[in-house]
């Protein structure tokens, strides 16, 4: 990290007055809109719209039966009208409604304005239909332990696996097989048809990255500006992907550990991290003994602290709780932590179908379990915290019933100046997908959140970061840099414990999370 970290700021040192602004572009015309839009704000996002729109479920026969996707928007003020803004949160799976109304109230007044900053559900997601929901309650508490320490726990965990792969296929024989990513792509170009718009504005974070680079991909002359954040590797979905980030979240939990021993006065664990993260290995064993009121076991720990790796303003929450169930032996902080960060309702179930659906279908995936046992026990030895976990997650695609497509190469000459951000210590994405991509797309621009953790670096809590994005979306301003990044920004500042004289309100970065989710 020290020797990227002195490339990637020494690149920085070039940037004063480095950047590219593009030429003045028409305004795209006002489009003939057919959708029939409705107020549907909240008092969040008093503006908010929301309508319907039909699309083939097969692309490939557009006249044949059709599904219904949700979308959501917040229209342009501005006189000078710039186009639709579309946003994706990630997923595959998430919800993209709410969103919109996200997005136009974290940019700057000005730029807002100038677009009509559209959300969706994408194909199968919550609104949308038919929305899938393969198993519901698959993921009840209490599970089995997702470490196969013996036979019979690693046969249960493949039985649910395989179980959840043949509802899937009994109950959408008939969905699955357009269930991918570049069938999303078609729809979210059957959106900018509906909306009139020759082109497209495009800001998608992590799964969302793909989809665009994908939607790029196919339709090159219909983008208009492109903003990716949080960036997939394209060279390795969706299985070595998911194995590079076991090894990435293990690094996040460790930076946790690191975190509470620097307040060892707040929660009395100690000031040595490895020692902490011995006593959190010691309370998941206790757990998988003895769950927390019933409802939170070994596997239940692992999903409440995920989050903590996705973005650290959780960390504060989870200190206490990891605190009071060891401190004091008070599981109810643990459980609520769970009730609020790891519980997985009727919506959750809704998007790991999504998830599945789309993963499994995207492109092939190893089907003997015997690699999946090997690699899963390798990554355990050097970073045992989400490596099982992470590898029941996805075991449903060494099963799925759908023949599997093949990965979109998306490399790409024919695009205007895009914008792509990235953390370097980003575990959900790591750091290698925003420079593989950066490589990939001709014409684009890294910024970079040095030595940044969270996933999801833009509208969050740097405005360093937001400061690029609003330039781009303003005039096309892209800055430009000789080394692997074309402009750097030093990481947000880690959270304080609560209930301390600095510690922080609820924040913007706090509603982007909760928006963006996780396993994204």
């Amino acid at each position: 990290m020290r020797t990227r970290a002195a490339v990637l700021c020494a690149t920085a040192a070039v940037l004063a007055g480095s950047v590219t602004a593009l030429p003045a572009q028409a305004a795209p015309a006002a489009p003939a809109d057919p959708l029939a839009w409705k107020a549907c704000g909240s008092a969040i996002y008093p503006t908010l719209q929301c309508a319907s729109l039909q699309v083939p479920l097969d692309h490939a026969h557009p006249s044949g039966r059709q599904i219904t996707l949700a979308l959501s928007r917040v229209p342009h003020t501005a006189q000078a009208f710039q186009g639709p803004l579309l946003v994706n949160p990630g997923g595959p799976g998430g919800s993209g409604l709410t969103l919109a109304g996200f997005v136009a109230s974290a940019l700057p007044k000005t730029v807002a304005a100038q677009y009509d900053v559209i959300g969706f559900d994408p194909r199968g997601v919550g609104r949308s239909s038919p929305a899938l929901d393969c198993a519901p309650g698959h993921f009840t508490t209490v599970r089995p332990d997702t470490l196969p320490a013996t036979t019979v726990l690693e046969r249960t965990n493949l039985a649910r696996a395989r179980a959840f792969a043949a509802d899937c296929g009994r109950k959408y024989a008939d969905v699955l097989p357009y269930m991918d990513t570049v069938s999303a792509v078609r729809d979210m170009d059957a959106i900018r048809r509906a909306l009139g718009a020759p082109q497209i504005n495009y800001l998608g974070y992590s799964y969302g990255t793909y989809l665009g680079g994908v939607y790029a991909k196919l339709y090159p002359q219909r983008i208009r500006r492109l903003v990716l954040d949080s960036i997939v590797d394209p060279t390795g979905v969706w299985y070595r992907d998911n194995v590079g980030q076991e090894y990435a979240f293990n690094n996040r939990h460790r930076a946790l550990m690191a975190w509470i021993a620097r307040y060892d006065a707040t929660y009395h664990l100690g000031k040595d991290p490895a020692k902490i993260e011995a006593a959190w290995y010691s309370m998941r064993a206790a757990l998988a003994k003895k769950p927390a009121d019933g409802k939170v076991g070994a596997s239940e720990l692992e999903d409440t602290f995920i989050p903590g790796g996705y973005y650290n303003g959780y960390w504060p929450y989870l200190a206490e709780a990891f605190a009071a169930y060891v401190r004091d032996r008070n599981p109810a902080p643990l459980v609520a932590a769970y009730e609020k960060l790891g519980a997985v309702d009727t919506s959750g179930d809704n998007g790991y179908s999504v998830y599945s659906a789309v993963q499994c279908r995207d492109t092939s995936w190893p089907t003997r379990w015997e690699r999946w046992r090997t690699d899963a026990w390798q990554v355990y030895r050097k970073a045992p915290f989400m490596a099982w976990n992470n590898a029941w997650y996805n075991a449903p695609c060494a099963f799925w019933p759908i023949a599997k497509r093949k990965a979109v190469n998306i490399a790409n000459t024919a695009l205007p100046p895009s914008l792509l951000f990235q953390a370097t210590d980003d575990a959900a994405t790591p750091y290698t997908g925003g420079v593989t991509v950066h490589r990939l797309l001709a014409r684009s621009s890294l910024v970079v959140e040095d030595g940044g953790g969270n996933h999801g670096t833009t509208l969050g809590d740097n405005s360093c970061l937001d400061t690029y994005l609003a330039a781009y979306l303003t005039d096309g301003t892209v800055p430009h840099g000789s080394g692997t990044a074309d402009a750097v920004c030093e990481k947000s500042p880690d959270p304080k414990p609560l209930g301390t004289k600095s510690a922080s309100a609820p924040s913007r970065g706090m509603a982007l999370h909760d928006l963006l989710g996780f396993r994204r």
